[in-house]
């Protein structure tokens, strides 16, 4: 009785590794495929820090109980990922952040300010934040700033968050897509700069996708001239209700299938929206005649067709200068990144650091890079 208990528990786990590392592997291979037609494996994207960490554990599972033959199954699995592996973590030493820019640095900095938090003039806790989100900024002092989720108003009793961050941070160029978010309010991504700018250019996502943007400024930095480009993907437009849905599902109240129906719908939809968006920035950003600077919420990980696409032969800031997972969005999942600074051949990474001030749903980004002579 006893050794066919072993025998069944062992051909569970061995069939248990197999089933693991052939569903780790499809998650490789989600960036390749489009989500138009292959959504249904755009979900493994999302869960591949949750596969990584079986196969791991099943390699090392194997090894501590002297069954090598089996672990080479998830070591060989591991080496195929290594590319899907290199995008998730960053590898360098975490080093301290120098806040004084060397010469001919261009110090870029990143963030979905989620509309500052307060649209409507008061003295309430979102109004307080407000003001430190601003403070927030000055501290980094940055010589482009790109903006997601921006909000700014011409109605008096609302909030003009241009103005302040032009003449009290020092920013006194930018670039503003003005679309109507209601009667006198202005909802869209945006670019400061310190630099002047003497070229923009903005391209509308086709419907059915929301009416995000890639905006694009050209900026004289001394003799040269870069494009800095910023944009915002469609998001997944989960609302309270969603979330609550997410912590029943977490903690297996109610339902499984009617909470995970709709969230699925949302997931759908947002892998399909964000790939037509991404095939277009892609042609975009690659047609630049100038070296190229790209910020974003992709609201997409490294582990998708979106990254990819969007990044394509670029630099990401992070996996060039930082460590970890480096999460940027600070709710659901710790191994949420969704925020990027890319930056094309032409620059030099010089550092990077995510500043981890929750006043917004995401972290702010910045990155210090060089153009190479």
């Amino acid at each position: 009785m006893a050794s066919k208990l072993r025998l069944f528990t062992k051909r569970f786990f061995i069939y248990s590794n197999v089933v693991v590392v052939f569903l780790f592997l499809l998650s490789c291979l989600v960036p390749y495929l489009n989500p138009q037609r292959w959504w249904f494996i755009s979900f493994l994207g999302l869960v591949f820090p949750i596969l990584l960490l079986l196969v791991i554990f099943f390699a090392i599972g194997w090894l501590m109980l002297l069954r090598p033959r089996y672990a080479i199954i998830s070591v060989i699995a591991l080496l195929l990922a290594i590319k899907s592996i290199s995008v998730f973590f960053a590898f360098h030493k975490n080093r301290a952040f120098d806040n004084k820019k060397e010469p001919q640095t261009i110090r870029v900095a990143s963030w979905n300010v989620a509309r500052f938090v307060e649209l409507k003039r008061n003295s309430n806790k979102g109004s307080s934040i407000r003001l430190q989100m601003f403070d927030l900024i000055k501290q980094q002092d940055a010589d482009v700033l790109c903006l997601q989720e921006f909000h700014t108003s011409i109605d008096s009793s609302y909030y003009d968050n241009i103005k302040p961050i032009q003449q009290e941070l020092g920013y006194p160029y930018y670039y503003f897509s003005f679309d109507n978010d209601g009667d006198n309010h202005y909802y869209s991504s945006i670019i400061f700069s310190r630099y002047p700018i003497i070229d923009t250019g903005k391209i509308r996502y086709p419907r059915p996708t929301l009416p995000d943007v890639l905006l694009h400024t050209d900026i004289k930095v001394n003799n040269d001239t870069v494009r800095v480009f910023t944009t915002h993907l469609q998001s997944l437009q989960f609302g309270k209700r969603d979330y609550d849905k997410i912590d029943k599902i977490a903690n297996a109240r109610d339902s499984l299938l009617a909470n995970s129906r709709s969230i699925m719908s949302k997931l759908r939809k947002g892998f399909s929206y964000r790939s037509i968006q991404a095939d277009l920035a892609h042609k975009i950003i690659k047609d630049s005649p100038h070296p190229v600077i790209v910020c974003g919420d992709l609201n997409d990980v490294p582990n998708s067709y979106t990254y990819f696409t969007v990044r394509g032969s670029m630099q990401d800031a992070f996996l060039k200068k930082g460590f970890g997972i480096g999460r940027t969005f600070t709710t659901l999942s710790p191994t949420l990144r969704i925020d990027y600074i890319f930056a094309d051949k032409h620059f030099k990474v010089q550092q990077f650091k995510r500043v981890t001030k929750k006043y917004s749903d995401h972290y702010m980004l910045v990155a210090d890079v060089q153009l190479k002579k």
